[in-house]
């Protein structure tokens, strides 16, 4: 079971959380979020380390320890409970401010951004102790490791979980940290991609848990983006490969790399609603359930670059010209279409775009589209749905489109937009879709 920082960052919310935890007798392993707003206050605190700016990290660490006084302050009564509280909140705020004199470095930014699990974890165990909630706090750094690829040694973590856990076979709940690893060297670490997400599916595949299921503020995954959209609803069942696609064309609930543990071992996925807990949610498994059109997602941020050129017809190679100039500053691309004398890609990350249009240029002519969203329409054989594309090109006849893909996926029609297009592309879609106006 995963929370996020929204289902613990307030202490009403922790208290749920551990209603949630104990309302059956299960044995699980509890990963848990940095509180709400902790991470960001972190980074903003390294930031002003990086820059030399002592004064404001100062002021920056004393607001934070302040909101952690506070929050204990509410979350618990005992006064042997506040005094193992303040105890533990002194030596993470102390560390934070030994590091004002000391020299910024990389290692010691991910020091500073493993506080905030640290912290959850700790606060929450001594509440679990104070309500007489029997557990076992287990430090996500005895386990959770990285190699030299940031990549995650789920052999070493199986292992070293199994060794945890037949330690301690009386234990029935276990409470760990999300986010945080060490890598090769043995220092402390994170995981960057999908954070806890991530440390919640490794470890539901190197247990081969019965279901890894992620809480968070939302009701599961919903058919389109009910930030821009008035009327969305929850997906009840999705396969693992109808899920990736959403989170990786814009689903901001999941992170598109947090769950191919939880598919490679063939755990379930639950996502679920910490505020409202009846609510079904989500289900994630090899199954898709149904066939046709799930959901729609969004992608902003998008740049597209479009290379012309008379000599690329029938010239043997160009195409794997152009993708080793991609391959050569780490850019990955999203979408392409060709014709006898073009082709387009997409891209979203434009940190080296002046190096890679320069290195394109001796190809042909090259243009460049910024400020592009990629709209993906998801379902399962969804290239097999009768009337979809009728549907799908009778409601964006008033909107110009960039760039079409299909046929690349089973699951998956990408359309690349101008971005201020994206509200009246998605809602139209979601009227023409799913009915819903």
């Amino acid at each position: 079971m995963k929370f996020g920082g929204t289902s613990v960052g307030k202490p009403e919310r922790m208290r749920e959380v551990a209603k949630l935890i104990t309302k059956d007798a299960e044995s699980k392993i509890v990963v848990l979020s940095a509180l709400s707003g902790t991470t960001n206050a972190l980074v903003e605190i390294s930031n002003s380390l990086s820059q030399g700016d002592r004064n404001t990290a100062k002021k920056q660490i004393s607001a934070l320890e302040l909101h952690y006084k506070n929050f204990c302050s509410h979350l618990l009564t005992s006064a042997a409970a506040l005094e193992k509280a303040a105890a533990i909140t002194s030596e993470h705020f102390e560390f934070l401010n030994i590091i004002l004199k000391i020299s910024f470095s990389e290692a010691l930014n991910k020091d500073i951004l493993a506080q905030g699990e640290l912290l959850s974890t700790k606060l929450f165990s001594i509440y679990l102790d104070e309500q007489g909630i029997d557990h076992m706090l287990i430090p996500a750094l005895d386990f959770m490791t990285i190699d030299n690829y940031d990549e995650p040694q789920i052999g070493s973590i199986k292992v070293k979980l199994a060794q945890i856990l037949q330690r301690n076979k009386d234990k029935k709940i276990f409470i760990t940290q999300g986010y945080i690893s060490r890598n090769s060297k043995g220092e402390v670490d994170n995981l960057k991609r999908g954070g806890s997400d991530y440390s919640a599916s490794l470890i539901a595949a190197a247990i081969k848990a019965t279901v890894c299921e992620i809480w968070t503020d939302i009701d599961g995954m919903h058919n389109n983006d009910p930030r821009v959209v008035k009327k969305t609803v929850a997906i009840e069942q999705l396969s693992f490969e109808e899920a990736a696609e959403l989170a990786y064309f814009g689903a901001k609930i999941l992170h598109p790399a947090s769950i191919w543990p939880a598919q490679f071992y063939n755990v379930p996925v639950k996502l679920l609603n910490t505020m409202q807990p009846e609510a079904k949610g989500t289900l994630i498994t090899e199954l898709a359930g149904s066939v046709g059109v799930k959901a729609i997602a969004a992608k902003d941020g998008i740049t597209a670059i479009k290379i012309k050129s008379s000599r690329m017809l029938l010239a043997y190679g160009f195409l794997r010209k152009i993708f080793e100039v991609f391959e050569k500053y780490r850019t990955s691309i999203d979408m392409i279409t060709t014709s006898e004398v073009a082709v387009s890609i997409t891209i979203d990350s434009d940190i080296h775009l002046a190096e890679i249009v320069k290195e394109l240029e001796p190809f042909g002519t090259v243009e460049i589209d910024a400020n592009q969203t990629i709209v993906s329409i998801v379902g399962n054989e969804i290239a097999q749905t009768e009337d979809v594309m009728q549907k799908l090109f009778r409601s964006l006849k008033n909107i110009p489109v960039r760039m079409v893909s299909y046929g690349g996926s089973h699951h998956n029609i990408s359309i690349l937009i101008d971005s201020n297009h994206k509200e009246q592309t998605l809602q139209s879609l979601n009227v023409d879709l799913f009915g819903l106006d």
